[in-house]
């Protein structure tokens, strides 16, 4: 199952105006790259290599997003998709590592990935192939 499979499926039903808010929001907090070193910083150095790797993604909790991206920021995003912090939480907790699996194919993201093109590539990938 691909990227937009788990999203959109998870998301009740392939709602890609959710997908782009949360490709939005992730391009808002400094991109995929500045939310990986957030995590470093606040001690998942291993959870990170997971997901670059194609080993098996370690989780995250959704208390550990919080701690780790803050409350406000996932607020934000939990206004923007109209759900509640603790969905939003629960949501990146369980996409965000996916996410970054699949944009890192070679192990690692590139620095000037443009996250909403990209995506919108594998959208169109995805539905008009």
């Amino acid at each position: 199952m691909g990227l937009f499979d788990q999203v959109t499926g998870m998301m009740g039903g392939g709602d890609a105006g959710k997908f782009k808010v949360i490709l939005t929001w992730i391009n808002e907090q400094g991109g995929i790259q500045a939310i990986l070193e957030r995590f470093r910083e606040k001690g998942f150095s291993d959870v990170v290599t997971s997901w670059l790797s194609g080993a098996h993604n370690q989780s995250v909790s959704p208390e550990q997003i919080q701690d780790v991206l803050g409350t406000p920021a996932i607020s934000g995003l939990a206004e923007k998709l109209g759900i509640d912090v603790g969905s939003a939480s629960q949501l990146l907790a369980e996409q965000f590592p996916k996410i970054v699996d699949t944009l890192s194919p070679a192990g690692e993201v590139a620095h000037d990935e443009d996250l909403l093109t990209k995506g919108f590539h594998m959208l169109k990938d995805k539905f008009f192939s």
